[in-house]
């Protein structure tokens, strides 16, 4: 039982710190594009915070808390 609890707070806490970094991006400023309208969207929009090398961490405790829970299973 204990290893099913683990292996799910492994895999929350994971999603979670994988959350961070995209909802602790600051909000972006209303601009004027170059057609005359206004937006909210980034002027450079980059996934770069999306890629695996910046949330390897993350992946990594979901990884370990789906073994856990997949193991902890059987035991």
């Amino acid at each position: 039982m204990w290893a099913i609890l683990t292996g799910a707070a492994l895999i929350i806490g994971g999603l979670l710190f994988l959350f961070t970094s995209a909802l602790g991006r600051r909000p972006s400023d209303p601009h004027r594009t170059p057609q005359g309208g206004t937006t909210l969207e980034p002027r450079r929009q980059g996934l770069r915070f999306l890629g695996i090398s910046k949330n390897w961490p993350a992946l990594a405790v979901i990884a370990i808390g789906a073994l856990v829970l997949a193991f902890g299973g059987y035991s």
